[in-house]
């Protein structure tokens, strides 16, 4: 399939069908990457990571119940330790350094609304476990009964093959299907997904959409994917397999101005992966 009919190749009208979808969704999971919160020195950014707070308390004002997956313990660690990291051990221990001083950040940040967090650090393994799971499940519904956001993170300190991508891609994608979410958005720094890296292709289109194009989209991210770019591989991975559960999952830009506004405008924003339930449509 070529660039031109991995882009056009999902229905208009499915697309809109799945914009309501989501703009109707009242249980949100947001994941933030760690490039949508810290500044080009790696560092936690305040700025960033204000404007996300301020984005999700815009789907708490319309009464949505808002999960926030964010990275960047690592980022947060770096501004407090004068240390260069080398080793993956080094970065497990920098990650339990910044994750108590990007849970005050966001606890600053949330109260600006009165809003309450809570910190749960989750592995994998927590996830595939039915009866730890069942833990995290009825935690999380407590939470939400009780008007509160949670905030998850990957525990670095002993999750060393995923500190080493340094993603939570696939566990936000894992929670949103756990807790029936009824939408997963991925915030990144790209701003979606592109026929090519658009960092360094002024060529590269943005997909609007993504559903029976699926092959042919995911061979365009494997060809365009660097060692700079490759999260967005599992960025895909995890919005596939939340719409094949038949929930919408868009990936946009953390940057975008009033970005989660608009997807709950059922406005168009980044790359929408449309629910297929297990089958495709034609």
């Amino acid at each position: 399939m070529s660039e031109q009919s991995a882009i056009e190749s999902v229905g208009e009208a499915t697309v809109e069908q799945a914009r309501e979808q989501a703009a109707d969704a009242q249980r949100v999971i947001v994941k933030a990457g760690t490039n949508s919160l810290t500044d080009e020195d790696s560092q936690l950014d305040r700025v960033k990571l204000d404007k996300l707070v301020s984005d999700i308390m815009d789907l708490r004002k319309r009464g949505k119940d808002v999960l926030l997956v964010s990275s960047g313990a690592v980022g947060a660690g770096k501004g407090l330790i004068d240390e260069e990291t080398e080793t993956v051990e080094e970065s497990q221990a920098l990650s339990t350094v910044g994750q108590s001083h990007l849970m005050r950040h966001y606890t600053q940040s949330f109260d600006r609304y009165d809003q309450t967090v809570a910190q749960i650090l989750l592995t994998e393994h927590d996830l595939a476990n039915p009866e730890r799971f069942t833990n995290v499940r009825n935690t999380i519904e407590t939470l939400f009964d009780w008007g509160i956001v949670p905030i998850i993170n990957e525990n670095d300190a002993i999750a060393t093959e995923e500190i080493q991508i340094g993603d939570n891609d696939m566990l936000s994608a894992s929670v949103a299907i756990g807790v029936n979410a009824d939408l997963l958005v991925t915030l990144t720094d790209v701003g979606g997904v592109y026929t090519g890296n658009p960092k360094d292709d002024d060529d590269a289109a943005l997909i609007e959409a993504v559903g029976a194009n699926y092959d042919a989209v995911q061979s365009l991210v494997d060809d365009s994917t660097t060692a700079e770019f490759g999260g967005i591989q599992t960025k895909v991975e995890g919005a596939r397999d939340v719409s094949e559960h038949g929930t919408p999952a868009i990936i946009a830009g953390s940057a975008d101005r009033d970005v989660l506004e608009r997807i709950a405008t059922a406005k168009s924003v980044g790359t929408l992966f449309v629910p297929i339930n297990g089958a495709t449509d034609d």
